[in-house]
């Protein structure tokens, strides 16, 4: 049985999220940019190695006539649209390109420069935002974390001030790792902010058996103190091992903290904090009102 190309998100109803109803939608199985603390490759087998969808094009033609005036679309949620596979294939670009037809909100989640190939399409939508996933500014640490990423952080940079010249993108700083990535969170919001984006999306890392043990494999200075912080002093939720909650909170109210004084919209995602939030936690606040 083929499952469709267009899902309700967070099926499950994750307690911890926040995110407004909509679907889901991926041109592509799977994602290369190997980033060690990705949790998609506990539920996709083989998720290292991405595939296009079968008859992709054909079936979003058919699925999204369904689908009401005005939902909004992720795109997309675990596998990025714009990894190395789409210079190939230009799923994505296809995608769009039948999409603009029709009255809807289109939210990308993506962490490629690949997606300025697309920029005459995008800034032709009427309802399009682009959630753009920056994890640090050390071009080495970026490229350890993420190893099928080529793109330095200084491109990424550059990315979503060409984007924002055209359409509200909402960086991720996503996620955080104590303590690789987080000894420099002032100067990592004031570069996304002086980049043009519009809002601060922000999470911490969760373990899940797969990613942590590429995590501790890569830096294995650091297993010692994240098996402490999250195996015997962390949270189980969700099948995640998350962070005990002090240490969160502080990390979380850090990137607050540098939002608002670069006056930012902020939201932390599936972290429980709800009272910090000022948008919603997907970038979807940032849709034009029309």
């Amino acid at each position: 049985m083929i499952m469709p190309l267009l899902t309700p998100f967070d099926p499950w109803e994750n307690k911890y999220c926040t995110c407004p109803e909509k679907f889901s939608l991926s041109p592509y199985t799977g994602c290369s940019h190997n980033c060690l603390y990705c949790y998609a490759s506990s539920y996709i087998r083989n998720f290292s190695f991405p595939q296009p969808k079968k008859d992709f094009v054909k079936r979003l033609e058919k699925e999204v006539k369904q689908i009401p005036i005005n939902s909004i679309i992720t795109i997309a949620n675990s596998s990025d649209p714009y990894q190395p596979i789409e210079k190939k294939h230009k799923l994505a670009r296809k995608m769009l390109l039948l999409l603009k037809n029709h009255e809807l909100k289109i939210n990308i989640v993506t962490k490629s420069i690949l997606i300025l190939r697309d920029i005459d399409v995008l800034k032709d939508l009427r309802n399009i935002v682009v959630s753009f996933t920056f994890t640090c500014l050390d071009k080495r640490l970026a490229r350890k974390l993420e190893p099928g990423c080529i793109y330095s952080p200084s491109e990424k940079l550059k990315t979503i001030s060409a984007l924002s010249k055209y359409i509200s993108v909402a960086a991720r700083l996503d996620p955080l790792i104590y303590p690789l990535n987080t000894k420099n969170i002032k100067e990592t919001v004031q570069a996304l902010k002086d980049s043009g984006a519009r809002q601060i999306i922000t999470s911490t890392y969760k373990i899940k058996p797969d990613n942590f043990k590429r995590m501790c494999e890569a830096f294995p200075e650091c297993a010692p103190l994240w098996r402490k912080l999250y195996l015997e002093e962390g949270e189980k939720k969700g099948g995640y091992n998350y962070l005990a909650v002090n240490l969160r909170e502080k990390l979380i109210r850090e990137v607050e903290g540098a939002a608002k004084n670069n006056k930012f919209e902020f939201s932390s995602c599936r972290e429980g904090f709800y009272n910090l939030n000022t948008a919603n936690c997907d970038g979807t606040s940032l849709f034009p009102v029309l």
